[in-house]
Protein backbone atom coordinates (compact mmCIF):
# COMPACT_ATOMS: atom_id res chain seq x y z
CA UNK A 1 0.00 0.00 0.00
CA UNK A 2 1.05 3.61 -0.82
CA UNK A 3 1.36 5.21 1.96
CA UNK A 4 0.67 8.98 1.83
CA UNK A 5 1.34 12.07 4.44
CA UNK A 6 -1.92 14.30 3.43
CA UNK A 7 -0.27 17.51 5.05
CA UNK A 8 2.84 17.26 2.69
CA UNK A 9 1.52 16.63 -0.20
CA UNK A 10 -0.51 19.48 0.39
CA UNK A 11 1.93 21.99 1.13
CA UNK A 12 3.92 20.17 -2.21
CA UNK A 13 0.84 21.20 -4.20
CA UNK A 14 1.31 24.81 -3.12
CA UNK A 15 4.96 24.65 -3.89
CA UNK A 16 4.71 23.23 -7.61
CA UNK A 17 0.90 24.11 -8.46
CA UNK A 18 1.57 26.28 -11.83
CA UNK A 19 -1.49 28.27 -13.41
CA UNK A 20 -2.78 27.54 -16.50
CA UNK A 21 -0.16 29.81 -18.23
CA UNK A 22 2.40 28.40 -17.13
CA UNK A 23 4.78 25.25 -17.45
CA UNK A 24 7.08 23.66 -14.99
CA UNK A 25 10.05 22.05 -15.68
CA UNK A 26 11.42 19.11 -13.11
CA UNK A 27 14.48 16.81 -12.97
CA UNK A 28 13.27 13.21 -14.44
CA UNK A 29 15.22 11.46 -11.47
CA UNK A 30 15.41 13.79 -8.63
CA UNK A 31 12.55 13.65 -6.45
CA UNK A 32 10.92 17.33 -7.10
CA UNK A 33 14.35 18.75 -8.35
CA UNK A 34 13.08 21.79 -10.58
CA UNK A 35 15.43 23.06 -13.71
CA UNK A 36 16.27 26.64 -13.85
CA UNK A 37 17.44 28.54 -16.79
CA UNK A 38 16.01 26.23 -19.18
CA UNK A 39 15.21 27.49 -23.07
CA UNK A 40 11.89 26.98 -23.54
CA UNK A 41 11.13 27.21 -27.10
CA UNK A 42 7.48 27.62 -28.69
CA UNK A 43 7.11 26.45 -32.46
CA UNK A 44 4.51 26.41 -35.39
CA UNK A 45 5.41 25.76 -38.53
CA UNK A 46 5.79 28.30 -41.23
CA UNK A 47 5.49 31.07 -38.00
CA UNK A 48 8.08 32.90 -35.99
CA UNK A 49 9.45 30.86 -33.11
CA UNK A 50 8.96 32.48 -29.55
CA UNK A 51 11.78 31.54 -26.63
CA UNK A 52 11.77 32.13 -23.06
CA UNK A 53 13.57 30.72 -19.67
CA UNK A 54 12.56 28.98 -16.87
CA UNK A 55 12.87 30.84 -13.68
CA UNK A 56 14.21 29.94 -10.43
CA UNK A 57 11.30 27.68 -9.16
CA UNK A 58 11.30 25.67 -12.71
CA UNK A 59 8.65 27.92 -13.88
CA UNK A 60 7.53 29.56 -17.28
CA UNK A 61 5.00 31.67 -18.51
CA UNK A 62 3.50 30.80 -21.66
CA UNK A 63 3.14 33.75 -24.24
CA UNK A 64 -1.00 34.09 -24.70
CA UNK A 65 -1.27 32.96 -28.23
CA UNK A 66 -0.10 29.33 -27.05
CA UNK A 67 -2.03 29.12 -24.00
CA UNK A 68 -4.80 27.00 -25.70
CA UNK A 69 -2.22 25.25 -28.45
CA UNK A 70 -3.15 22.19 -30.01
CA UNK A 71 -0.93 19.43 -31.65
CA UNK A 72 -0.05 22.20 -34.30
CA UNK A 73 2.63 23.25 -31.69
CA UNK A 74 5.69 21.76 -30.47
CA UNK A 75 7.11 22.79 -27.01
CA UNK A 76 10.94 22.27 -26.99
CA UNK A 77 13.11 22.19 -23.81
CA UNK A 78 17.05 22.40 -23.41
CA UNK A 79 19.28 22.83 -20.72
CA UNK A 80 22.82 21.98 -20.70
CA UNK A 81 23.67 18.05 -19.36
CA UNK A 82 20.44 16.92 -20.42
CA UNK A 83 18.42 15.66 -23.30
CA UNK A 84 16.27 17.73 -25.47
CA UNK A 85 12.25 17.35 -24.92
CA UNK A 86 10.52 17.58 -27.98
CA UNK A 87 6.69 17.54 -27.71
CA UNK A 88 2.90 18.99 -28.99
CA UNK A 89 0.46 20.77 -27.37
CA UNK A 90 -1.52 21.48 -25.56
CA UNK A 91 0.92 21.73 -22.84
CA UNK A 92 -0.53 24.63 -19.97
CA UNK A 93 -0.48 24.47 -16.80
CA UNK A 94 1.47 20.97 -16.59
CA UNK A 95 5.43 19.21 -15.57
CA UNK A 96 7.91 18.23 -18.04
CA UNK A 97 10.98 16.48 -16.73
CA UNK A 98 14.50 16.84 -18.44
CA UNK A 99 16.12 13.48 -18.30
CA UNK A 100 20.12 13.83 -17.45
CA UNK A 101 22.30 12.67 -20.72
CA UNK A 102 23.13 8.94 -19.77
CA UNK A 103 26.64 7.37 -20.80
CA UNK A 104 25.77 3.61 -21.11
CA UNK A 105 25.49 2.53 -24.57
CA UNK A 106 22.91 -0.32 -23.69
CA UNK A 107 20.84 2.23 -21.24
CA UNK A 108 17.24 3.64 -21.23
CA UNK A 109 15.18 6.17 -19.77
CA UNK A 110 11.30 6.09 -19.20
CA UNK A 111 9.91 8.93 -18.10
CA UNK A 112 6.14 9.72 -17.76
CA UNK A 113 4.03 13.07 -17.08
CA UNK A 114 0.58 13.95 -16.73
CA UNK A 115 -1.90 16.73 -15.66
CA UNK A 116 -3.85 17.17 -12.56
CA UNK A 117 -6.13 14.23 -12.90
CA UNK A 118 -5.86 11.91 -11.49
CA UNK A 119 -3.33 12.39 -8.84
CA UNK A 120 -1.72 8.73 -8.79
CA UNK A 121 -0.46 7.18 -12.15
CA UNK A 122 2.24 4.61 -11.68
CA UNK A 123 5.36 3.34 -14.20
CA UNK A 124 5.13 -0.13 -14.44
CA UNK A 125 7.90 -2.44 -15.98
CA UNK A 126 7.92 -6.16 -16.47
CA UNK A 127 11.20 -8.12 -17.38
CA UNK A 128 12.69 -11.64 -17.04
CA UNK A 129 12.17 -12.15 -12.85
CA UNK A 130 11.45 -8.58 -12.40
CA UNK A 131 8.76 -6.00 -12.29
CA UNK A 132 10.16 -2.37 -11.62
CA UNK A 133 7.00 -0.43 -9.83
CA UNK A 134 6.53 1.61 -6.47
CA UNK A 135 6.11 -1.70 -4.76
CA UNK A 136 9.79 -2.74 -6.33
CA UNK A 137 11.82 0.43 -6.85
CA UNK A 138 14.65 -1.90 -7.83
CA UNK A 139 15.39 -4.27 -10.39
CA UNK A 140 18.42 -6.05 -12.06
CA UNK A 141 20.08 -3.23 -13.89
CA UNK A 142 16.88 -1.02 -13.49
CA UNK A 143 14.95 1.02 -10.62
CA UNK A 144 12.55 3.78 -10.32
CA UNK A 145 13.94 6.45 -9.97
CA UNK A 146 11.06 8.78 -9.19
CA UNK A 147 7.72 7.47 -7.32
CA UNK A 148 4.81 10.59 -7.90
CA UNK A 149 2.02 10.70 -6.36
CA UNK A 150 0.56 13.97 -6.69
CA UNK A 151 -0.01 15.10 -9.58
CA UNK A 152 1.96 15.82 -12.90
CA UNK A 153 4.81 13.22 -12.30
CA UNK A 154 7.70 12.37 -13.29
CA UNK A 155 7.80 8.80 -12.92
CA UNK A 156 10.99 8.00 -14.46
CA UNK A 157 12.29 4.35 -14.77
CA UNK A 158 15.99 4.13 -15.72
CA UNK A 159 17.07 0.79 -16.98
CA UNK A 160 20.86 1.26 -16.54
CA UNK A 161 22.05 -1.67 -19.22
CA UNK A 162 19.37 -3.66 -21.36
CA UNK A 163 20.02 -7.37 -21.18
CA UNK A 164 20.23 -9.17 -24.59
CA UNK A 165 17.87 -11.64 -25.97
CA UNK A 166 15.28 -10.41 -23.18
CA UNK A 167 11.90 -9.09 -23.54
CA UNK A 168 10.74 -5.92 -21.44
CA UNK A 169 6.94 -4.44 -21.54
CA UNK A 170 6.19 -1.13 -19.86
CA UNK A 171 3.00 -0.24 -19.05
CA UNK A 172 1.27 2.84 -17.04
CA UNK A 173 -1.73 2.02 -14.28
CA UNK A 174 -4.10 4.45 -12.97
CA UNK A 175 -3.69 3.67 -9.12
CA UNK A 176 -5.99 6.63 -8.38
CA UNK A 177 -8.92 4.72 -10.11
CA UNK A 178 -7.81 1.45 -10.15
CA UNK A 179 -11.31 -0.15 -8.64
CA UNK A 180 -13.23 1.29 -11.00
CA UNK A 181 -13.48 -1.31 -14.07
CA UNK A 182 -13.56 -0.04 -17.97
CA UNK A 183 -13.46 3.67 -16.67
CA UNK A 184 -11.74 6.08 -18.81
CA UNK A 185 -10.31 8.89 -16.45
CA UNK A 186 -6.78 7.51 -17.82
CA UNK A 187 -7.48 7.95 -21.29
CA UNK A 188 -9.53 10.81 -21.48
CA UNK A 189 -8.54 13.03 -18.33
CA UNK A 190 -5.20 12.42 -17.88
CA UNK A 191 -2.99 14.22 -20.62
CA UNK A 192 -0.38 11.13 -20.10
CA UNK A 193 2.73 11.50 -22.14
CA UNK A 194 5.63 9.20 -22.00
CA UNK A 195 8.96 10.07 -23.21
CA UNK A 196 12.08 7.23 -23.99
CA UNK A 197 15.61 8.33 -24.01
CA UNK A 198 18.55 6.47 -25.05
CA UNK A 199 22.21 8.40 -24.56
CA UNK A 200 21.19 12.01 -25.31
CA UNK A 201 18.25 11.79 -27.20
CA UNK A 202 14.64 11.47 -27.02
CA UNK A 203 14.12 8.16 -29.19
CA UNK A 204 10.51 7.91 -28.74
CA UNK A 205 7.19 9.72 -27.23
CA UNK A 206 3.42 8.26 -26.63
CA UNK A 207 0.43 10.51 -26.02
CA UNK A 208 -2.12 8.15 -23.88
CA UNK A 209 -4.87 7.34 -27.06
CA UNK A 210 -8.46 8.68 -25.96
CA UNK A 211 -11.66 7.15 -25.74
CA UNK A 212 -10.66 3.99 -24.62
CA UNK A 213 -11.72 1.98 -21.69
CA UNK A 214 -9.46 -0.28 -18.88
CA UNK A 215 -7.01 0.91 -15.68
CA UNK A 216 -3.76 -0.15 -17.52
CA UNK A 217 -2.22 1.67 -20.92
CA UNK A 218 0.37 -1.11 -22.07
CA UNK A 219 2.38 1.41 -23.62
CA UNK A 220 5.41 -0.77 -25.64
CA UNK A 221 7.32 -3.53 -25.47
CA UNK A 222 11.26 -3.65 -26.29
CA UNK A 223 11.75 -7.16 -27.94
CA UNK A 224 14.81 -9.47 -27.82
CA UNK A 225 17.21 -7.25 -29.96
CA UNK A 226 16.34 -3.54 -28.24
CA UNK A 227 13.67 -3.31 -30.65
CA UNK A 228 10.86 -1.09 -29.67
CA UNK A 229 7.47 -2.12 -30.73
CA UNK A 230 4.40 -0.01 -29.88
CA UNK A 231 1.33 -2.07 -28.67
CA UNK A 232 -1.16 1.10 -26.69
CA UNK A 233 -3.79 -1.53 -25.42
CA UNK A 234 -5.82 -0.69 -22.46
CA UNK A 235 -6.39 -3.29 -20.30
CA UNK A 236 -7.88 -3.94 -16.16
CA UNK A 237 -6.40 -4.02 -12.95
CA UNK A 238 -6.83 -3.40 -9.24
CA UNK A 239 -3.59 -3.90 -7.97
CA UNK A 240 -0.03 -4.16 -8.53
CA UNK A 241 0.30 -7.74 -8.49
CA UNK A 242 -2.06 -7.81 -11.09
CA UNK A 243 -0.48 -5.23 -13.38
CA UNK A 244 2.79 -7.63 -12.73
CA UNK A 245 0.67 -10.53 -13.84
CA UNK A 246 -0.60 -8.88 -16.95
CA UNK A 247 2.43 -7.33 -18.43
CA UNK A 248 4.14 -11.32 -18.04
CA UNK A 249 1.21 -12.51 -20.18
CA UNK A 250 2.63 -9.61 -22.55
CA UNK A 251 6.45 -11.08 -22.28
CA UNK A 252 5.42 -14.40 -23.73
CA UNK A 253 2.72 -13.54 -26.05
CA UNK A 254 3.71 -12.80 -29.99
CA UNK A 255 5.10 -9.35 -31.19
CA UNK A 256 2.41 -7.38 -32.32
CA UNK A 257 1.50 -7.22 -36.36
CA UNK A 258 2.53 -3.97 -37.65
CA UNK A 259 1.29 -1.78 -40.80
CA UNK A 260 1.82 1.50 -42.93
CA UNK A 261 -0.17 2.96 -45.84
CA UNK A 262 1.39 3.05 -48.93
CA UNK A 263 1.33 7.28 -49.00
CA UNK A 264 3.08 7.01 -45.77
CA UNK A 265 5.82 5.33 -46.82
CA UNK A 266 6.40 7.46 -49.90
CA UNK A 267 6.05 10.39 -47.46
CA UNK A 268 8.77 9.07 -45.49
CA UNK A 269 11.29 8.47 -48.48
CA UNK A 270 10.34 11.96 -49.23
CA UNK A 271 11.63 13.22 -46.40
CA UNK A 272 14.58 10.49 -45.86
CA UNK A 273 16.10 11.99 -49.33
CA UNK A 274 16.37 15.46 -47.96
CA UNK A 275 18.16 13.64 -45.07
CA UNK A 276 20.49 12.17 -47.24
CA UNK A 277 20.96 15.78 -49.20
CA UNK A 278 22.17 17.16 -45.56
CA UNK A 279 24.16 14.51 -44.89
CA UNK A 280 26.55 14.36 -48.07
CA UNK A 281 26.46 18.38 -47.34
CA UNK A 282 28.02 17.46 -43.98
CA UNK A 283 24.85 18.95 -41.94
CA UNK A 284 24.22 15.78 -40.02
CA UNK A 285 22.35 17.22 -36.95
CA UNK A 286 19.87 18.30 -40.08
CA UNK A 287 20.16 15.11 -41.32
CA UNK A 288 19.35 13.46 -38.16
CA UNK A 289 16.20 15.52 -37.91
CA UNK A 290 15.30 14.50 -41.05
CA UNK A 291 15.35 10.64 -40.35
CA UNK A 292 13.82 10.96 -37.04
CA UNK A 293 10.72 12.64 -39.20
CA UNK A 294 10.94 10.31 -41.91
CA UNK A 295 10.58 7.33 -39.07
CA UNK A 296 7.21 9.23 -37.75
CA UNK A 297 5.95 8.23 -41.31
CA UNK A 298 7.16 5.07 -41.15
CA UNK A 299 8.73 3.46 -38.91
CA UNK A 300 9.34 0.56 -40.36
CA UNK A 301 12.14 0.96 -43.01
CA UNK A 302 15.58 -0.33 -42.04
CA UNK A 303 17.37 2.06 -44.77
CA UNK A 304 16.27 4.69 -43.10
CA UNK A 305 16.96 3.22 -39.31
CA UNK A 306 20.74 2.59 -41.31
CA UNK A 307 20.87 5.99 -42.33
CA UNK A 308 19.78 8.19 -38.93
CA UNK A 309 22.41 5.03 -37.34
CA UNK A 310 25.38 6.37 -39.53
CA UNK A 311 24.45 10.28 -38.82
CA UNK A 312 24.35 9.30 -35.13
CA UNK A 313 27.56 8.00 -35.29
CA UNK A 314 29.05 11.13 -37.27
CA UNK A 315 27.77 13.19 -34.19
CA UNK A 316 29.77 11.15 -31.27
CA UNK A 317 25.84 9.57 -30.00
CA UNK A 318 26.82 6.42 -29.84
CA UNK A 319 24.00 4.66 -27.49
CA UNK A 320 21.68 6.19 -29.73
CA UNK A 321 23.78 4.60 -33.35
CA UNK A 322 23.27 1.41 -31.77
CA UNK A 323 19.69 1.40 -30.98
CA UNK A 324 19.22 2.72 -34.45
CA UNK A 325 20.90 -0.09 -36.22
CA UNK A 326 19.36 -2.27 -34.24
CA UNK A 327 16.45 -1.07 -35.39
CA UNK A 328 17.59 -1.54 -39.08
CA UNK A 329 18.58 -4.84 -38.84
CA UNK A 330 15.05 -5.70 -37.31
CA UNK A 331 13.34 -4.20 -40.55
CA UNK A 332 15.69 -4.55 -43.32
CA UNK A 333 14.87 -6.36 -46.04
CA UNK A 334 18.41 -7.49 -47.40
CA UNK A 335 21.02 -8.76 -45.99
CA UNK A 336 23.82 -5.84 -46.95
CA UNK A 337 21.79 -3.62 -45.00
CA UNK A 338 21.94 -6.43 -42.04
CA UNK A 339 25.61 -6.86 -42.13
CA UNK A 340 26.52 -3.00 -42.40
CA UNK A 341 24.38 -2.44 -39.05
CA UNK A 342 25.76 -5.34 -37.02
CA UNK A 343 29.52 -3.94 -38.09
CA UNK A 344 28.73 -0.52 -37.42
CA UNK A 345 27.21 -2.09 -33.64
CA UNK A 346 30.52 -3.97 -33.31
CA UNK A 347 32.70 -0.47 -34.07
CA UNK A 348 31.51 1.24 -31.59
CA UNK A 349 31.78 -1.67 -28.54
CA UNK A 350 35.42 -1.97 -30.14
CA UNK A 351 36.12 1.21 -29.33
CA UNK A 352 34.33 1.41 -26.07
CA UNK A 353 36.58 -1.28 -25.47
CA UNK A 354 33.87 -3.65 -24.81
CA UNK A 355 35.52 -6.29 -26.74
CA UNK A 356 33.62 -9.61 -26.47
CA UNK A 357 30.46 -7.47 -27.20
CA UNK A 358 32.31 -6.34 -30.48
CA UNK A 359 33.69 -9.56 -31.55
CA UNK A 360 29.95 -11.39 -31.52
CA UNK A 361 28.66 -8.45 -33.71
CA UNK A 362 31.51 -8.66 -35.79
CA UNK A 363 30.60 -12.64 -36.36
CA UNK A 364 26.85 -11.90 -36.77
CA UNK A 365 28.18 -8.90 -39.98
CA UNK A 366 29.81 -12.01 -41.49
CA UNK A 367 27.66 -14.59 -41.38
CA UNK A 368 24.79 -12.01 -43.32
CA UNK A 369 27.57 -10.97 -45.85
CA UNK A 370 31.20 -11.86 -46.79
CA UNK A 371 33.65 -8.98 -46.42
CA UNK A 372 37.42 -8.96 -46.54
CA UNK A 373 36.82 -5.86 -43.77
CA UNK A 374 34.93 -8.21 -41.86
CA UNK A 375 37.75 -10.65 -41.26
CA UNK A 376 39.65 -8.01 -40.13
CA UNK A 377 37.86 -6.93 -37.75
CA UNK A 378 37.22 -10.15 -36.04
CA UNK A 379 40.96 -11.03 -36.09
CA UNK A 380 41.70 -7.49 -34.82
CA UNK A 381 39.48 -7.98 -31.85
CA UNK A 382 40.65 -11.37 -31.05
CA UNK A 383 43.76 -10.29 -30.79
CA UNK A 384 42.98 -7.11 -28.25
CA UNK A 385 41.41 -9.59 -26.30
CA UNK A 386 44.61 -11.92 -25.28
Amino acid sequence: MKKILLLFLFWQSLVFAQKNNELLVLSAVVKDKVIPNAQIIFQKNGETSETTSTDASGKATIPPQFIDANNEITLIIKKDGYSTLVTKGPFGGLTYALSPIMEDLDGMRIVLSWGKYPSDLDSHLSYPNNHICYYHQEGTNANLDVDDTDSFGPETITIEKRAQNQKYIYAVHDFSDRTEIDNQTLSNRSNAKVYVYIGNTLIKSYEVPKQKKGTVWVVFMIDESGNIIDINNFENSTSWEGVKSLLSNYRYSSTPSTSITESDKQRALDINKQGENYYHASRIELAVNYYQQALEYNPFDGQIYSNLGLAFSKIGRHAEAIWANREAIKFANDNTIKASSYYNIAKIYENSGQYSDALYYYGLAKENKENPVYDKALLRVKAKMR
